[in-house]
């Protein structure tokens, strides 16, 4: 009972939860909120245990790894010194089969690396696949390209979750929850790229460990010469001895009997060991055919996560990121440009750069944006029809005659907001550009506001024949530039 006799309310899970998020957006990046906190859920509150579901045993465990004393502490203001936080993890995207992780917040056991076995090395009777028989373990080649690490890596939406599990497992080999880390994606999204980073980061953080990227295809080579040399018991040994071990492509172990046989065998030993294993495909292991039900099941132990296709300004994070690391500039609306309609992968968007940069020192000319059009239309099969924001914003301006950046002004002049609708319902109509990213070129507008824009604009066509025929004019130009 409180002092004036009224019983005390109790507070929802919402509330607390709402309560929570407050203090913990004060004490972590704008970034790290929006990634790891924004999808929580709250679930209900039972007397001081609050329970909120969180998206994969991935995303427990990297709070539990990276936020712990920032829960407790922010739970235990909430609920009282007694509180308690219970996790429930989705499984296969399903809530109704969640399992649920009950840990008190008051009292979380700092998780330890499960024990490393010490080294080992290779005797002159077991065959290495890579190097002279009888060499230590430690001298073993990992494989690694040393180009490909994380800073070299250009996040985006479209990779974050797959970069941010790369780098836990990078830095506690074998310690976390996803082992093995299963990374998926088409041709080209930096499945391989994202493989050799995390094998450059381990040996860089823990020199000791023995690291090797091996592509499906050449250990299926391997295991087949050999069973031809007898010499199946070496091969399997030396795989066992492997710390953490990188293997590219898995789809291609797709109906190779044997091949998976032996896989299951090292798999086992290692996951059991405390090692690391890392995979790639072509697509998520539900989906891959050809391969064993038992290894497929593991396969799902840990965590399965994508490589999306990257957004525009992903793309142009890339072009850019490239173009630093070799040293050489390109006009912006070039690079944009490219951006633009090299979208299928980070492969062919890096050809193309590098096609035009050829190009530039044969011809010892600098590339202009007409150069760039007839490079990439003969680089790649399909060029999107499609023009930049910031051509369409340079056609609106010089037909009304207003200064380009007065669209980016917060200004009501009539003639100048009239430019800046047109410009984004145009925007909308010729480019892929999301609602936000429109809003971002005018200025920093949100998504709202375009959405207001283009309907005005519908409207004055409507109602406005001299309007409807600027408009008409301003399309033809447009429609010019893309022939």
């Amino acid at each position: 009972m409180t002092p004036t006799g009224q019983k005390k309310v109790q507070k929802t899970a919402e509330e607390v939860w709402e309560n929570c998020l407050k203090i913990i957006k004060d004490n972590i990046p704008a970034q790290s909120f929006k990634t790891w906190f924004e999808p929580i859920r709250p679930v209900k509150l039972v007397k001081n245990v609050l329970t909120i579901q969180v998206p994969s045993q991935f995303f427990y465990e990297w709070l539990e790894e990276h936020y712990v004393k920032l829960l407790r502490k922010t739970i235990q203001r909430e609920l009282g010194k007694d509180a308690q936080l219970e996790y429930q993890i989705i499984v296969d995207g399903s809530a109704a089969t969640a399992q649920t992780v009950n840990y008190p917040a008051q009292n979380v056991a700092e998780h330890k690396n499960p024990e490393v076995l010490g080294p080992m090395f290779l005797g002159p009777e077991i065959k290495n696949p890579f190097v002279i028989p009888g060499l230590k373990k430690i001298q073993i080649d990992p494989q690694l390209n040393p180009s490909y690490t994380f800073d070299s890596f250009v996040e985006g939406d479209c990779n974050r979750l797959a970069r941010s599990a790369g780098w836990a497992v990078a830095q506690k080999p074998g310690g976390t929850a996803f082992n093995p880390l299963v990374i998926h994606a088409g041709v080209g999204l930096g499945k391989t790229h994202l493989l050799h980073a995390i094998g450059n980061q381990v040996r860089q953080l823990f020199p000791e460990k023995t690291v090797l990227y091996v592509p499906s295809e050449k250990f299926t080579n391997q295991f087949i010469d050999n069973l031809k040399n007898n010499a199946v018991n070496d091969f399997i040994h030396f795989y066992q001895m492997i710390d953490v071990l990188l293997v590219d492509d898995i789809q291609f172990f797709a109906h190779k009997d044997r091949t998976q046989d032996i896989f299951f065998h090292i798999f086992n030993h290692l996951h059991q060991n405390g090692k690391q294993i890392v995979l790639s495909s072509d697509r998520a292991p539900r989906d891959l055919e050809g391969i064993e039900e038992r290894l497929l099941s593991r396969f799902k132990m840990g965590l399965t996560t994508d490589l999306g296709v990257p957004d525009f300004e992903t793309r142009m994070a890339i072009l850019e990121k490239k173009m630093y690391a070799d040293g050489i500039e390109l006009p912006h609306e070039v690079v944009e440009f490219v951006a633009h309609n090299v979208s299928t992968n980070v492969r062919e968007l890096e050809g193309a750069l590098i096609s035009l940069l050829a190009q530039a020192s044969l011809n010892k000319k600098e590339i202009d944006l007409d150069t760039a059009k007839k490079i990439v239309k003969n680089f790649v099969k399909s060029v999107s029809r499609e023009v930049s924001i910031e051509m369409i914003q340079k056609t609106v301006c010089d037909y009304f005659n207003v200064p380009q950046e007065k669209l980016r002004e917060k200004t009501r002049k009539r003639h100048i907001v009239q430019a800046r609708q047109l410009s984004m319902y145009l925007a909308k109509l010729y480019t892929k550009n999301s609602l936000k990213t429109i809003g971002k070129h005018f200025g920093g507008r949100d998504h709202s506001t375009v959405i207001h824009s283009c309907q005005a604009v519908r409207d004055l066509m409507d109602t406005d024949k001299d309007f409807r025929d600027a408009v008409a004019e301003i399309e033809k130009k447009i429609q010019l530039s893309l022939s």
